[in-house]
């Protein structure tokens, strides 16, 4: 028990670094869960005082607009659910929301040492495993990011690792794997390949049964007919909760999905727009060839993501080295499975989100399995050229590479998180200083803020609000007289088209008035972040000149 006591200690350890160097959440998912997650700690249940995007609201201004609205019509509820003890004993802190995902988070590590084993792995790619597990690479920042990255990472792992021993003959384990796949569906939608991924297992179990009549045990995995109810009904134990929450508050199991702004956007400028129609229809004639185009757009960046991230490119040529040699094993069946329904999935169904952020949060899941095989695969290689060099001791050299590629993980898990940390905190000292202007001003804690990220600026400042729609500037002022905003946030690094005119003090349309407060952008004389006021009833002098 030592060896996964220590790697879990290693890997919690980085995570602790981590919260420690940034505690904070840094973009809009993070922001949304732990908004969340305060408002059901202090008794309030799923409700949000803003619109982080119009697709919870169904894709447009709706015909009663109020706020606070149900949460979690786009975003799964694990990630905020987890919070809410540590928010009971330490209070509505950063490291509060971000501790729980640290200690999930670890556990990574230990397991992906026990799926080595369990695959018959030597101790030193199992312990080398555990330790790339512990730092990513360039994913090391997001890892304790209160997000889904370090809830669904050791999940899927845990079901494809049980759902593995499964396919060996063990009804429990594979039951076990239906519950984990469905807390990895709680953590993020597209946990239900997992149990698809099962679910095809299964079938081919039973087809290849069929025709294979002799020959060992091992050479004909099945998953028992029972088992196999009893791994969809421990599913449907953890989902349907959930389900009937979602029915009885939205009609929908999915209710982001039935606006269409899921599937049906040609680009991602599309994602944040209440004007233009998102309709199959619509996707579809913008032509076969076009289309084409947007699906591999989105499976190379699927590719890229995670060749770069998870892999840093140095890493892949021992991954697909590895790979190839544990292309028939039953203990990566599945895994090889889920990887390619998961890029499947990410070319043809969410290809457009790709870029923006999706795909990164599933593929940290593809990790642990993924540094087994860059282990093995070093191995492999070292052992060719060994063969022919006989003043090569095998295991020294082994140890030599493996020391080398995990040593390169550190360094690109530093050097990430420098890099990445440096962006979040020049972006939490820029909002900050917008709360404090407002607070200095004596503006009201009831006023609503209209920004492009109303999440994030919910936690900042303590004001509700709703999303910048990418949309002509009459759309803007629509919805935000249907909310009745009061101020308007303006970032020029994600500043939509309609308003970039109001940034370089050219001109501002009569219901917004001089700022309140700025920051000049470096070397210009425009602004890089404005706050100004929203006037839209005659009474408001605030917009007067």
């Amino acid at each position: 028990m030592r060896t996964p006591i220590l790697l879990f200690g290693a890997a919690l350890a980085v995570r602790l670094v981590l919260i420690a160097a940034f505690p904070d959440p840094a973009y809009p998912d993070s922001f949304y869960y732990v908004n969340v997650a305060r408002a059901l700690a202090a008794g309030d249940g799923l409700r949000v005082d803003f619109i982080w995007i119009f697709a919870d609201v169904g894709g447009t201004i709706p015909t009663n607009p109020i706020l606070p609205i149900p949460s979690n019509a786009h975003w799964m509820p694990l990630a905020s659910l987890v919070q809410v003890p540590f928010i009971w004993m330490l209070g509505p802190t950063a490291w509060a929301s971000a501790l729980p995902f640290a200690i999930i988070g670890a556990v990574a590590a230990p397991l992906t040492w026990a799926v080595a084993r369990d695959a018959g792995a030597r101790p030193l790619v199992s312990v080398s495993a555990g330790l790339l597990v512990a730092t990513p690479v360039l994913s090391t920042p997001f890892m304790v990011q209160p997000d889904n990255f370090s809830l669904f990472q050791p999940l899927v792992l845990g079901a494809l690792w049980l759902g593995a021993r499964g396919l060996r003959g063990s009804g429990r384990a594979i039951v076990a794997a239906g519950a984990l796949a469905g807390l990895a569906t709680l953590s993020r939608n597209d946990g239900l390949l997992v149990m698809v991924a099962l679910a095809l297992a299964f079938a081919w179990g039973r087809v290849r049964a069929g025709r294979v009549r002799v020959g060992p045990v091992g050479d004909r995995p099945r998953i028992d007919a029972r088992a196999a109810l009893g791994a969809v009904g421990a599913f449907g134990l953890v989902m349907i909760p959930w389900w009937v929450r979602q029915l009885a508050t939205f009609g929908s199991l999915s209710p982001s999905t039935a606006s269409g702004k899921v599937l049906f956007i040609r680009s991602i400028e599309e994602w944040n727009s209440i004007a233009t129609p998102a309709t199959l229809g619509r996707l579809l004639a913008m032509g076969a060839g076009p289309l084409l185009a947007t699906r591999i757009a989105g499976l190379t960046a699927a590719i890229g993501i995670f060749a770069q991230v998870i892999a840093g490119l140095i890493l892949v040529p021992f991954l697909l080295v590895g790979g190839w040699a544990r292309r028939r094993s039953s203990d990566f069946g599945l895994f090889f499975l889920y990887a390619a329904l998961l890029f499947a999935f990410s070319a043809l169904i969410s290809a457009v989100h790709v870029p923006g952020g999706t795909f990164l949060h599933s593929a940290v899941a593809l990790a642990p399995h993924s540094f087994i095989l860059v282990v093995e695969g070093i191995v492999l290689l070292v052992d060719r050229v060994a063969a022919r060099r006989p003043a090569w001791r095998p295991e020294p050299m082994h140890r030599l590479f493996v020391g080398a590629a995990i040593a390169f993980a550190g360094i690109m898990a530093v050097a990430g998180s420098v890099v990445v940390h440096s962006g979040w905190s020049a972006q939490r000292d820029d909002r900050q200083a917008v709360a404090a202007a407002l607070d200095g001003a004596g503006v009201p804690m009831t006023d609503r803020i209209m920004s492009i990220d109303a999440a994030g600026y919910r936690y900042w400042t303590g004001r509700g609000g709703v999303v910048l729609v990418n949309d002509p500037i009459d759309t803007i002022r629509r919805v935000a007289a249907a909310y009745d905003i009061r101020w308007l946030v303006l970032n020029r690094a994600d500043a939509v088209a309609a308003v970039e005119s109001i940034l370089d003090a050219r001109a501002r349309p009569d219901w917004v008035g001089a700022p309140l407060f700025t920051i000049p952008e470096t070397g210009s004389l425009a602004d890089r972040i404005g706050v100004y006021p929203v006037c839209l009833t005659p009474d408001d002098a605030r917009c007067a000149g």
